[in-house]
């Protein structure tokens, strides 16, 4: 079995997570939410079953798993079937890609990232949210891993591997939010607060922005 099967076989069970925890659901989307662009048309990268896409007014996706994409549709998400490194999109179709707990599933993440700059206009963004592998959390979540069903594929990455890969693609103007401070055991009930930078919070949100064309 592998991630994507995990996935089709337990969309339900995924699902349900945001319902069970809506404090740390809510501080990814309030931090997101700060670097969604106010204006243009998004596309998400792995939209899953489009708990992201339809609070952030994204209406088009990609997902592998049918079980996943069924679900995001009943959301009123356009979802195509495709990987994140052979978008079916032409080059320049969006003003910001989203990708949500993506890059640790990829076998190619930075081939995605490169696909993700192909469809983005000039001066769009692209914005990963992610767990931080180097946040206390993080680690921990690397620790256990094996014992989830849904993070035993996953390979999770830091802020500073991920923002390597962005800054080798000649992306630009990278911002980064980190939020989910308190320990999960503790049952926080409250939606946590962002602040920039990373290292600290497990859940880290990031942008980049496409450079314009040169000018002739």
């Amino acid at each position: 079995m592998d991630s994507i099967e995990v996935f089709e076989e337990n969309a339900a069970e995924y699902d349900e997570w945001y319902d069970e925890n809506p404090a740390a659901y809510i501080s990814e989307i309030q931090a997101l939410r700060s670097l969604i662009p106010s204006s243009g048309t998004g596309l998400e990268v792995g939209a899953g079953t489009g708990r992201f896409a339809a609070p952030l007014g994204i209406k088009i996706g990609v997902e592998p798993a049918q079980a996943m994409a069924k679900r995001a549709r009943a959301r009123g998400i356009e979802v195509i079937y495709a990987v994140a490194e052979a978008l079916p999109f032409q080059d320049e179709s969006f003003d910001f890609v989203l990708m949500v707990t993506t890059v640790c599933f990829l076998d190619d993440p930075l081939l995605a990232c490169q696909e993700a700059k192909r469809t983005l206009m000039p001066g769009g963004s692209l914005i990963i949210g992610m767990i931080d592998r180097d946040s206390p959390a993080g680690r921990d979540y690397d620790r256990k891993k094996t014992t989830s069903k849904f993070y035993k594929f996953a390979r999770f990455r830091s802020a500073d591997e991920v923002m390597s890969w962005l800054k080798d693609l000649d992306f630009y103007d990278i911002l980064t939010r980190q939020t989910i401070f308190k320990n999960s055991k503790t049952g926080a009930v409250d939606a946590e607060p962002f602040t920039e930078g990373h290292g600290r919070g497990a859940f880290l949100a990031l942008s980049a922005r496409k450079r314009d064309r040169p000018q002739k």
